[in-house]
């Protein structure tokens, strides 16, 4: 009976990857072909199904369950290989030539990044963004700690509160920036209008623009971050905690020499978290001021992007000045800043947590 069920699965393996074989090649040759392209589609997703459950039956494969592994694994890495691996080994390349977005004439070497130098708007755009990140990531996780604090008391409705500060994280990021420049432009203006008689908005002047983008980005940041923050706030030992209430610790000495140390891998997390999130801040930047803002003298120039931060300025660069080559030269060196502040980060960060 035995060797019946194993030669029964080996015929059923073999029918099911054949006929998905034969409806997989199929399916691409009718998407190259560009016709059929109602039963392409089906016929594809068919076959592949077929091929992934007649490798799994199959009964005498040699390292089978490796191989059904990695086959499971495969759309996973095929999408991190399509959509990062090979768009970042392309952009490095394109960087180096004059692409259009359509074809490259010719390869111009390092003159893009040379002219990234001497461009004062995008330095501007790596000062702003600096800048934004440093406060971000204090302001970010200070107000996430403290809610996180909060909602692991003891008061009543604590879900009810958790739930509330997590639900700006919900809202679509443009989404988000509409409807604060409509509280800025309009509510706010109202407000300054009936108490100081001065119809004032705060994203008018670049300096309170900047200041709106922060308040916005907290506000939406600081309820996703609390979470990770009440996860480890829940490891800590509670017999610990009563061990320093029984010697006559008070809630704050608890806090600093107690919490704050056992959580340390947390608010590596927290921070590393901010920081890769404040750098590639571009849906509220876009929809909340689209960067303007005017700059009287930096760098001897009058600039117009005052509250345009690297990633809109890179998007803008190739995407509304057709500037394709430019703005991956940018984009390659926004990558670089970016993974060297964050390895330099989390380096910092467990330094600090063996200290703890």
């Amino acid at each position: 009976m035995g060797n019946e069920n194993v030669g029964a699965r080996r015929i059923c393996s073999i029918l099911m990857l054949a006929i998905g074989i034969v409806l997989a090649v199929r399916g691409l040759m009718l998407d190259l072909s560009g016709s059929g392209s109602e039963a392409r589609g089906p016929m594809l997703i068919i076959g592949m199904v077929l091929l992934y459950f007649g490798l799994y039956i199959l009964p005498t494969m040699r390292y089978h369950r490796a191989i059904i592994n990695i086959i499971f694994l495969f759309p996973l890495l095929f999408a991190f290989l399509v959509t990062v691996i090979i768009p970042l080994v392309l952009g490095i390349g394109y960087s180096f030539t004059d692409w259009d977005g359509i074809r490259v004439r010719n390869v111009v070497g390092f003159e893009n990044y040379a002219k990234i130098f001497s461009q004062p708007s995008f330095i501007w755009s790596i000062v702003i963004t600096f800048l934004f990140v440093v406060v971000n990531m204090i302001m970010v996780n200070l107000v996430a700690f403290l809610l996180a604090l909060l909602c692991t008391s003891k008061l009543k409705g604590m879900g009810f509160f958790r739930a509330s500060y997590f639900l700006p994280n919900l809202i679509g990021g443009i989404v988000l920036g509409y409807i604060w420049q409509f509280i800025f432009s309009n509510v706010v203006t109202k407000m300054t209008t009936a108490l100081f008689d001065s119809r004032y908005s705060m994203l008018s002047e670049t300096k309170t623009a900047f200041i709106g983008i922060i308040i916005v980005y907290v506000w939406q940041y600081a309820g996703y971050i609390m979470l990770i923050y009440i996860t480890g706030l829940n490891t800590v030992p509670g017999d610990v905690i009563e061990a320093a209430a029984i010697d006559g610790a008070s809630p704050m000495q608890t806090l600093f020499n107690i919490k704050i140390p056992m959580i340390a891998p947390t608010i590596t997390i927290c921070t590393f978290l901010t920081l890769t999130s404040a750098f590639k801040q571009f849906d509220v930047n876009l929809a909340l001021t689209n960067g303007t803002g005017s700059v009287a003298d930096f760098m001897g120039s009058y600039l117009t992007n005052g509250t345009e931060m690297l990633a809109l300025n890179i998007y803008s660069t190739a995407v509304i000045e057709n500037k394709y080559a430019f703005g991956e030269s940018k984009a390659v060196l926004f990558f670089i800043i970016l993974a060297v502040v964050s390895i330099i980060q989390v380096r910092v960060s467990n330094k600090k947590e063996v200290e703890l």
